[in-house]
């Protein structure tokens, strides 16, 4: 447990959880040959082997699951996508196998914390309420010998872009992945799924132009009646 946090509380009655800790002793890569274990990869299956043994709906998404398809492994956290419907389910399966779980001021996440690692499980993604169908166009692959549901890139990419802004807008920490895994992208599907975003137009003008995506996929019509006044 995080020395710091104190012991997991039902966040509903108050009072501390049985454990339920379940043990999985693979050193494992992606593809099931060993590899160095860390901290994130521990509480990846973890979460991941809790979620599915109490039958929550769920799905790896963020950058491990682009590292899952060839994207740099992330060094800060692991993110979990379960529906909103499911909020209460999931923590109390995390609760029960030994997360300390966080509510933080935002609405669209909750934060479980295992030896010091976070898994931050979305259920909003770019503001808007994720649905069991998301869900369900995950594929269940082999990762660090547990068979867990990954999203396809796309819909990450997507969320990805949506969430930047004037406070956020780090280009360089989204190259790696996008060129890693942009084979697997549906370039059409993100330029119309971020049209009319400033920030996120201007990341695909950008890949556009190093030749990272499709050729010609940043040219759209213009995002606003002024701009075609123009």
């Amino acid at each position: 447990m995080v020395a710091e946090r104190p012991a997991v509380q039902d966040v509903e009655r108050g009072h501390a959880h049985g454990k339920k800790v379940l043990i999985i002793s693979t050193n494992a890569s992606t593809d099931g040959s060993a590899g160095a274990e860390n901290g994130l990869r521990s509480a990846l299956k973890l979460s991941a082997s809790a979620l599915k043994a109490d039958g929550v709906p769920f799905a790896l998404g963020g950058g491990y699951a682009l590292w899952a398809s060839g994207a740099p492994e992330p060094v800060h956290d692991v993110d979990m996508v379960v529906p909103e419907a499911d909020v209460q389910a999931a923590v109390d399966s995390l609760a029960a196998s030994g997360f300390d779980i966080e509510r933080p001021p935002e609405d669209w996440l909750f934060k479980a914390y295992v030896d010091g690692d976070l898994v931050d499980v979305l259920h909003r993604l770019a503001g808007v309420p994720v649905e069991r169908e998301l869900i369900e166009t995950a594929t269940e692959r082999e990762i660090l010998g547990v068979r867990i549901p990954v999203l396809p890139p796309t819909p990450i990419m997507i969320a990805k872009l949506l969430s930047l802004s004037e406070h956020y807008a780090d280009f360089a920490a989204l190259l790696p992945p996008v060129r890693a895994v942009r084979e697997q992208l549906d370039w059409q599907e993100i330029a119309d799924a971020v049209k009319g975003h400033p920030f996120a137009e201007a990341f695909l003008l950008l890949v556009d132009r190093l030749g990272i995506t499709e050729p010609g996929i940043s040219d759209s019509e213009p995002s606003s009646e002024q701009d075609r006044a123009d």
